[in-house]
């Protein structure tokens, strides 16, 4: 049988972990204060103290933010990695995001071609008049 291996990771000070995450130092406070991320250990000086467990869980945090899912979503997330949720229930989470991605695309889609059409009306010359004021300036 083998036995684990102590962690050997050493403790990070917030800024440490701020700075392996890219997560900004006020954003891992936050994450604490709403229990997105386990309240740290405090060293005699009372600073903040992260250990691997931390480093990994807002990593996770971090990843699924940059991929746009709400803090809602993500708590759902990590109650499934926590033992609470089924992979079917993150999967409907998922799907529910994707949906919301491609009416965002669908959005942009339709502004970008808006704006092209608008943009080709003008001519970009020294006159006052401007097709592209006019189109967005109320009649």
């Amino acid at each position: 049988m083998r036995t684990r291996a102590p962690e050997t990771t050493p403790l990070l000070p917030i800024g440490a972990l701020s700075k392996r995450t890219g997560c900004n130092i006020e954003t891992i406070r936050y994450y604490e204060k709403i229990g997105l991320l386990p309240a740290s250990a405090r060293t005699e000086g009372r600073h903040r103290i992260y250990g691997q467990d931390h480093l990994k869980r807002l990593t996770f945090i971090r990843r699924a933010r940059d991929l746009g899912f709400t803090l809602d979503e993500v708590r759902a997330f990590l109650r499934l990695v926590d033992g609470g949720y089924t992979c079917g229930e993150v999967q409907a989470i998922t799907l529910e995001h994707l949906a919301e991605v491609r009416r965002k695309i669908a959005d942009l889609r339709r502004l970008e071609r808006t704006l092209a059409e608008i943009a080709s009306r003008c001519e970009g010359g020294a006159v006052p008049d401007c097709p592209i004021v006019d189109a967005l300036y109320p009649s």
